[in-house]
């Protein structure tokens, strides 16, 4: 996800450098990467301000029209970028509760070996008990460092995904100002 979110945060850094000024829409989707993200919208973009005909899409207006495609290709970047965080989430939230399993499965197995052997002792208490503790320690070992990560990440697909729409909107209006847009 690291990488992914510094290429797209790259790519973004030489769209808002080089795209917009290139003679034509054409020219400048040939200046982005094959299967770039920002490549994809503007393509998106363009065939559907190319391809606004039918009966279907009669009732909608053109620039609806584009702008709808254009937030469907966004929305289809943002899930590709936020795809497996779910699982890194997952990992943060439920790795306490593992380690609270493990000690309380491991306080139960001591007071069990306590009741067989019919003493209560300190030191027959202490070591199972802190024994079962590590469970906790490693759940909360595993917790903490992935929901630092999934915060960080969260936080920086947040700052790409805003220059990504904000190259979308930038799209959507010269495309809103250019009926001919291609100029193949």
């Amino acid at each position: 996800k690291l990488y992914d979110t510094q290429k797209l945060s790259s790519e973004a850094k030489d769209v808002r450098v080089s795209f917009f000024k290139k003679a034509s829409l054409a020219d400048g989707i040939k200046g982005l990467k094959e299967g770039s993200a920002f490549r994809y919208i503007a393509q998106s973009g363009i065939e559907a301000s190319e391809h606004h005909e039918g009966a279907l899409t009669e009732n909608i207006d053109h620039a609806s029209w584009v702008s709808m495609n254009v937030d469907r290709a966004v929305g289809e970047v943002n899930s590709r970028v936020q795809s497996g965080l779910s699982f890194l989430a997952t990992v943060g939230s439920t790795s306490p509760f593992i380690g609270l399993f493990g000690t309380v499965w491991g306080i139960l197995q001591a007071l069990t070996a306590i009741g067989v052997a019919g003493q209560a002792s300190i030191d027959k208490v202490a070591g199972p008990v802190g024994e079962a503790l590590i469970m906790t320690a490693i759940g909360l070992g595993v917790a903490v460092p992935a929901v630092l990560g999934y915060n960080w990440l969260v936080n920086r697909n947040k700052n790409v995904m805003g220059q990504v729409r904000a190259f979308a909107a930038d799209l959507h209006g010269v495309l809103m100002g250019n009926r001919n847009v291609a100029k193949r």
